[in-house]
């Protein structure tokens, strides 16, 4: 069993910078896939970024070239650095791990909020 434990969000003025942390304990397999989504009030949870265990990442329209999604898989972090934020990246975030990439979620994170004010 993985358990999921973000920290790190927090309220910044638009253009400021975050960085989101996921520590996860329990056993997780070394070809496991991580990622960040988000839900904003009112609507969907979406996929942000993602990771593989060969390092390739992949954005969200929306966040590329301002979000950075990287891991210390000797600590068994997850972060993602957030920069450029916008009001509209107002959300909850929440960690995610995947046994394989293309399946669903097999562990969540309880999620920590993140506040853009304009």
């Amino acid at each position: 069993q993985v358990h999921l434990v973000e920290s790190g969000g927090g309220s910044v003025q638009a253009g400021g910078s975050l960085r989101l942390s996921c520590v996860a304990s329990g056993y997780t397999y070394d070809r496991a896939c991580w990622a960040w989504f988000r839900q904003a009030a009112g609507k969907e949870r979406e996929r942000v970024a993602g990771i593989d265990s060969d390092g390739m990442t992949t954005y969200a329209e929306t966040v590329r070239g301002r979000f950075t999604i990287s891991q210390d898989t000797s600590k068994n972090t997850l972060f993602l650095q957030m920069s450029s934020l916008k009001p509209e990246d107002t959300a909850m975030y929440y960690c995610a791990y995947f046994l394989a990439c293309e399946d669903s979620v097999d562990a969540w994170g309880q999620g920590t909020l993140v506040t853009v004010s304009s």
